[in-house]
This record gives C-alpha cells, sequence and structure tokens, in this order.
C-alpha cells in the first residue's frame, strides 16, 4: 500500500475541496511525488499558460515511501510552472509538512484556479475548509504559521506558508514549512501568492500502512545501518553540507564575485569551523543541527546571530535561533557577493526563511547587481543610496530584507538575474540557466555540472544530476554526458520516493527498489525505476518544449563558455559544452534540436 490512493484537489475560484481516487496506473508508471505530480501537470493544463494566471496548477505532492519507517521519509514536492523560468518547476522540501500531508489521508494536494480575497487551506485528516486569511496578509512567514496555531489552538498543524516576497510575486518565491524548510527553487511560493493562497495547515492522525510489514521493516533495518556505517553520511551529520565550502576552494570551482572568480580569500571565515569557533566577544554561529521527518542523517543546521553584531543589536525580535548555514546559502551570500561576515550570512538566510525567498537565486542576483553597482551601470540614486559593491555585508542584509518585503530596489532584485540585467541592457552578468541562477559550483572547474546545469529541466540545479565525483578526477569533456544522463534518470526516482536524496551517496537503486517493492503493492526491480526515471525526465522535457522551450535554452552564460578560469584546478579552461550536448542528445534519443523521437516516447510509454 503506502498510497493513501486519494487526491485533494481544492479549485480556489469555486471554494470546493473535494477528493479523488489517486489513479493507480499513473502511480505505476510515475511511482510519487516528482514523477506522478509532472504526470497530472501534463495532463491537466497548457504548458503555454501564464504561471502566475489562475490558469496555472500548484500540485504538492508525496511518495510512496513518506511517512513511512524509511530513512528520509518527510519528503514532498511542488510542481507548477515556475514564473522565474516559464518552464517545469519542481521544488523539494522536508521537514514535517509532507509526513503529515500523507497521514491526513492524501498523496497529493492539487489547486487550481484564484481566490477572489486571501484565504487558507486548513486540513484535519477528512474534515478540509477554506479559510480567510485577510488578517495574514502581508505577514512574514513566521508571523503567519503563529497565527495559525492560534487561531486553531492546534499545536501539531504543520504549515506551510509564503510570506510578502509570494504575494508580491518575487520570481523566485519559496514555499516555507515548518518555519526553516522550503520548496526553495523556481519561484513556487509567487504562484501561491498568485492564487490568492497565504498558507496550507495540516494535521493529519491516520498513519500509513506497507504491503508487507514484517519485510519492509528488515529492509530498512539493513538501510539504515548502510546509512549509518557510511563515512559520508558522518560528514554531513557533523559538518553539514557547508564543508563543501573548502573543497571547492581548493579544487578552484567556488563562485566568487558574480562567477568573475573561482576561488575566495575569506572561506576561512565561513567555513564549518568558523561555524563553531567562539568569535571575539565568545558568540558561537552554531548551536546545532537538525533533523527532518524519520530522518538519520541530520544535516540540518540551527544557528543564531551574535546580539552585538550590526544586524541585530537593536532587533530583539531576531535574539533567537533559525536556520544556519548549508553551503548554498553560505556559497550564495559569501562568496558569490564577495562577503566573508559569518552572521551577516547568517541573518540574509533569517530574511530568506522570514520572507520565503530561495537564497541561491536572492544571492547571485544580488551579486549581477553588485557587479553592474561596480561597472558603474547602475548608482546610489538607483539603489537606495545602498552602495552594492562586492563584499559590502551591510548592504547583503539591507539588500536581503528589502527584497523579503518588496521595497525600493529589492523590487528589481526580486525579478532574478535574468531580468534584472536584461533590463538594464547587460544579459550576459545573469548566471543562470533557463532563467534560475546557478548553485555554488563552476562549470569550468566541473564541465560535467555545465552539462547537467544546461540542460536541467527546472533550470541550473546542481541536484538534478550527479558528475561531480567524474568532475574531481578529470576536468575534459569528455565521458560526461553518459553519467550526467544515467544520473538525472536516478535522481528523477529517488525524488519521487518521498525519500531524500541524500541518501544517495550511501544507497544504490537496489536499495530503494527493496524499500518500495516491500512497501507498495505490485512489483518493483531497479531496472523498472531506472526506466521510470527515464520517463519522468522525458516528460518534463516534453512539458517544456510544449510550453516553447527549445536547444537554444540548453545552454550557459557566455562567462563560463569563452573567459577561461583565472585561477585554481581549471585555470585557463572553459566549459566545452558544445563537445557534451551533441552526445548527450544522441544518448537521450532526442534529435539535434533536443526533440524526444517517435522511438523514444514510444519506448517510454509516453505517445
Amino acid at each position: 500500500m503506502t498510497w493513501q490512493k486519494t487526491i485533494l484537489r481544492v479549485n480556489l475560484t469555486l471554494g470546493t475541496c473535494n477528493r479523488e481516487p489517486l489513479n493507480m496506473q499513473w502511480a505505476n508508471d510515475y511511482l510519487g511525488e516528482r514523477g506522478l505530480a509532472t504526470k497530472y501537470l501534463w495532463e491537466g493544463m497548457d504548458p503555454r499558460t501564464d504561471p502566475m494566471s489562475p490558469g496555472n496548477m500548484l500540485i504538492f505532492a508525496t511518495g510512496p515511501l513518506t511517512g513511512t519507517m524509511s530513512s528520509t521519509s518527510g519528503r514532498f514536492a511542488v510542481v507548477t510552472k515556475g514564473p522565474l523560468t516559464n518552464a517545469i518547476a519542481c521544488s523539494n522540501s522536508g521537514g514535517k509538512f509532507g509526513a503529515s500531508l500523507k497521514f491526513a489521508g492524501y498523496d497529493m494536494l492539487i489547486l487550481e484556479g484564484r481566490a477572489s480575497t486571501p484565504v487558507y487551506l486548513h486540513i484535519v485528516d477528512d474534515e478540509v475548509s477554506l479559510l480567510p486569511a485577510d488578517d495574514l496578509w502581508g505577514a512574514t512567514v513566521w508571523q503567519t504559521e503563529a497565527g495559525i496555531h492560534e487561531k486553531h489552538n492546534d499545536p501539531q498543524l504543520k504549515v506551510a506558508a509564503i510570506g510578502v516576497a509570494g504575494e508580491q510575486g518575487v520570481r523566485y518565491a519559496c514555499i516555507v514549512n515548518d518555519l526553516h524548510r522550503a520548496a526553495g527553487r523556481s519561484g513556487v511560493g509567487a504562484v501561491m501568492g498568485s492564487k490568492n493562497l497565504k498558507a496550507i495547515a495540516v494535521h493529519g492522525t491516520k498513519g500509513v500502512r506497507v504491503e508487507d510489514t514484517p519485510r519492509f521493516m528488515d529492509v530498512v533495518r539493513r538501510t539504515w545501518k548502510k546509512l549509518a556505517d557510511d563515512p559520508a553520511r558522518e560528514e554531513l551529520t557533523e559538518l553539514g553540507t557547508n564543508a563543501m565550502i573548502d573543497s571547492m576552494q581548493a579544487f578552484g570551482g567556488l563562485p566568487t564575485r558574480n562567477f568573475q572568480e573561482v576561488q575566495f580569500e575569506g572561506t576561512e571565515k565561513l567555513n564549518p569551523e568558523a561555524m563553531v569557533t567562539p568569535n571575539a566577544n565568545g558568540h558561537t554561529n552554531l548551536l546545532t543541527n537538525k533533523a527532518c521527518f524519520g530522518c538519520t542523517i541530520a544535516c540540518g543546521r540551527v544557528a543564531h546571530i551574535d546580539q552585538k553584531h550590526f544586524t541585530i543589536v537593536n532587533r530583539k525580535e531576531y535574539w533567537h535561533a533559525s536556520g544556519g548555514l548549508e553551503y548554498e546559502t553560505a556559497f550564495a551570500f559569501g562568496p558569490v557577493c564577495g562577503v566573508d561576515d559569518i552572521d551577516a550570512l547568517t541573518f540574509a538566510g533569517y530574511m530568506m526563511n522570514e520572507h520565503g525567498m530561495d537564497p541561491i537565486s536572492f544571492g547571485v542576483t544580488l551579486a549581477a547587481a553588485m557587479e553592474l553597482y561596480e561597472k558603474g551601470v547602475i548608482t546610489l540614486d538607483d539603489t537606495d543610496g545602498v552602495p552594492l559593491n562586492f563584499g559590502n555585508a551591510e548592504s547583503l542584509t539591507i539588500m536581503a530584507e528589502k527584497t523579503g518585503k518588496h521595497e525600493g530596489f529589492g523590487k528589481l532584485l526580486g525579478l532574478g538575474s535574468k531580468r534584472l540585467c536584461e533590463k538594464l541592457g547587460h544579459p550576459e552578468l545573469a548566471m543562470a540557466v533557463k532563467g534560475q541562477e546557478f548553485a555554488g559550483y563552476d562549470s569550468r572547474a566541473l564541465p560535467g555540472m555545465g552539462l547537467g546545469y544546461a540542460t536541467s529541466n527546472r533550470g541550473a540545479c546542481h541536484l538534478r544530476h550527479d558528475v561531480f565525483s567524474q568532475d574531481m578526477e578529470d576536468q575534459t569533456a569528455a565521458g560526461k554526458a553518459e553519467p550526467c544522463k544515467v544520473s538525472q534518470d536516478a535522481i528523477a526516482t529517488i525524488d519521487s520516493t518521498g525519500l531524500c536524496l541524500f541518501t544517495s551517496g550511501s544507497w544504490d537503486m537496489a536499495d530503494y527498489a527493496e524499500q518500495i517493492d516491500a512497501a507498495c503493492e505490485g512489483d518493483w526491480t531497479r531496472e523498472k525505476l531506472q526506466h521510470i526515471g527515464e520517463r519522468i525526465w522525458n516528460l518534463e522535457r516534453r512539458f517544456n518544449l510544449a510550453a516553447g522551450l527549445s536547444r537554444a535554452d540548453d545552454t550557459l552564460p557566455s562567462r563560463l563558455l569563452h573567459d577561461p578560469a583565472p585561477s585554481g584546478t581549471a585555470k585557463g579552461r572553459v566549459c566545452e559544452l558544445d563537445t557534451m550536448l551533441d552526445e548527450y542528445y544522441q544518448l537521450r534519443g532526442w534529435d539535434q534540436q533536443g526533440v524526444p523521437t517517435k522511438t523514444t516516447l514510444a519506448r517510454l510509454n509516453l505517445l
């Protein structure tokens, strides 16, 4: 079992909330979460639909293993057409919200239309209602969650909400659940705001059932142990993802000052050791680590800011703990903006959680604005009197808050780097693919990462492929197309299970297959799962092609294609994308324009 075999469909225009059966044939073909939601999106709306219009669908989807005893079983995905990219958006999150939605009896929540006034959705098992949110509109994510808990006097409600950024259509607004976890990329929060939906609050009590309990628990124990014994898991637990900042610095793949450089002199002030080293005031940034529902890794960080730091010295409302630095937040607020103040980065992270924004897109967009400022394209008159020079920690924190509140120059930053740079006449300075900003890996040093960035269906993303070990061993373009394609398919499957991608460092596809086969009806093998992943990837591609994207969108900024890396192990190299792209298309069974052939579509049952 584990599928609840029920969908909750909410029409915000009509104010209706209806249960309907899950299409089990689709579940067999697409598994759950990312894959199954993509199928429902493809069948339910025209890909040419304006992402911010009532015709766009917003889907919250769990996987078949969400809410089970499998390690990391708290994942869910938000799937829609993204306003940042005009492509398919699938944003994954952890915390406890996904398990609660599953426990309430729903595999998936489909939101359609637009409410005439602000509302929030309240779900307690079979009791579902749309309630007025006029008093919450304009509130932060944190205020919204507290307000909903107070209204219902139910501490077990798990809340996913947007802030002002989502309400005002910041192109990379995210949906924050459980205060510090987020469906973070591609602007899914802006879609939620366009629907006048402030929040979703869920309290589920039904639990889940697996098909073969004794076998399932045996598999779970073995996969738990496999995780526990893996040094890679131990590093994530002890250091979090920010351990990557030292690796990329040493390797010369750390994007710095809007990707003009590939190494940053300030990493020792931002790395995991800096997070646990007391400052001159005796303050230590990191408090502890934390885990999402069902997780035995606990890579999350919990941090607090020195009360004497300029960001909060007179703001007692921030004298508390929140999410600490992950690698991507550290990179996006630190090296790429040239800032080495750990408390300033932590404050910017608070702003992302409180107001609901993607830290990667915000940081890289700010970095583009900083380069524009240093080149004289924009001046203090444009930036509300705030100097946007690289390395300015105060400017970073001011702009993080302005963007979250949709004020002043923050409104322009809320467009994302592509639209910002186009508006200001320098599109070449936007470090993005399909409009979505890069994560913290420079593809001149990591060419396989560059191919993955270019071909990712949701725009530049480090979590859609895994060619990392191959890139670290060999910095040439040769041989990168096949591992890119194979890992993209595998990750599409993992993202559809309800489990966290971080397990993939310790498990192989057989581990996922065995858990699913014990938990779910039907026969599940590693070969079937790999085939499902390929089907998902190609369906996402079909959606994007129907939305108007083409081979021209499978590219990288000219800086990465033509400006050699100035230092590091890849000094003098550019990313040779064209060398890899034709081979990649051929391996995928696509034509030279990146369109899946009829033979490929037939093989994947996509005709």
